[in-house]
């Protein structure tokens, strides 16, 4: 059985192809590379193609024994959604409804999808179940909203079985030092920490200190990108052995505030961080904590890497080895 992972290339993409890959799948990368980096491509077999071009899926799977996708490839910066929505909706929707389509056309019926915590919007109750009402706040969690609306009527009109994976923070790098982050423009906030004390960036900016949470800063839920990985297998098996579809939160019910994070990577890296208070971004909520119940349960997951020490150091390990490489 082969495995389509749509954004192998990036940084749970790549990362998740690595666990298939251990796990004895046959794996297909498809990535245009616009994001995605030829860095991360460790193993499997690589099909250059756009998802906003029907043909070239239809090309990539032309290969036979195909069990199920994995989709991972969209656009992912909030800031950048509010700016351009019509880059957001047109990308994150039509690429996914060309991917769902060429299966329809295939037979293949099992799909697991990326999709975010930002579905929640505002937090009602903490931690987040996925029995929480979906109210987006910005368009990047609207594609995503949209999205899984799509895959419930794809569902009902044509058989079609998923497991939308909503993750919270993915954070930290591969254990064995292969993979990491390398996006261009970086957002996420602990590589900006990791990156800023390497002399990567020039300043580091901390958006928002009037949070209505004990220090002022944002609260999030980090997970370690292996974890998350493994995750992604777990629902894959699960879809595979016992076809059903289901919305999961991957997230560790543990969270930290941006200061906390800050000293944190201060006590690892040795380094003071520096930084420039900046009004919170448009968007941003206070506080994001998942629940975790249904996963354990559902999928038997358990978190092994996502204490921050670790998350922190992996991430510390990668920027340190990769500082000076392009992104």
């Amino acid at each position: 059985m082969k495995i389509i992972v749509a954004g192998g290339a990036g940084y749970i993409g790549s990362h998740t192809v690595k666990a298939l890959i251990r796990e004895g799948f046959e794996v297909i990368i498809f990535d245009n590379f616009s994001s995605g980096k030829k860095e991360l491509v460790i193993g499997g077999e690589v099909v250059v193609g756009d998802l906003m071009d029907k043909e070239s899926i239809r090309k990539a799977f032309g290969l036979k024994d195909i069990g199920a996708v994995l989709h991972f490839a969209s656009l992912i910066q909030v800031g950048e959604s509010y700016v351009n929505p019509q880059k957001y909706y047109t990308q994150n929707l039509i690429s996914g409804l060309n991917l769902l389509e060429v299966m329809l056309e295939t037979g293949i019926k099992n799909f697991i999808f990326s999709s975010s915590a930002a579905v929640y919007g505002v937090p009602q109750q903490l931690p987040i179940p996925e029995s929480h009402p979906l109210n987006p706040v910005n368009p990047y969690g609207q594609t995503k909203f949209f999205f899984e609306k799509i895959l419930e009527d794809y569902e009902r009109a044509y058989g079609l079985k998923f497991i939308s994976l909503r993750y919270f923070n993915a954070a930290g790098a591969d254990p064995e030092g292969q993979l990491g982050e390398l996006h261009e423009p970086e957002t996420h906030l602990i590589p900006n920490i990791l990156l800023f004390l390497l002399g990567e960036k020039e300043g580091f900016n901390l958006f928002g200190m009037d949070f209505p949470t004990e220090d002022g800063t944002a609260v999030r839920d980090y997970i370690h990108v292996t974890d998350l990985a493994n995750a992604h297998i777990r629902a894959l098996k699960k879809i595979l052995a016992s076809p059903r579809s289901e919305f999961i939160n991957l997230g560790t019910n543990k969270s930290y505030s941006v200061l906390e994070i800050i000293k944190k990577a201060e006590e690892i890296t040795g380094q003071k961080v520096n930084y420039t208070k900046k009004p919170k971004r448009k968007g941003d909520v206070p506080v994001l904590l998942a629940s975790k119940q249904k996963a354990e349960q559902l999928l038997e997951w358990k978190l092994k890497y996502s204490n921050i020490e670790t998350i922190v150091e992996t991430a510390w390990n990668w920027h340190k080895k990769n500082a000076g490489a392009s992104p």
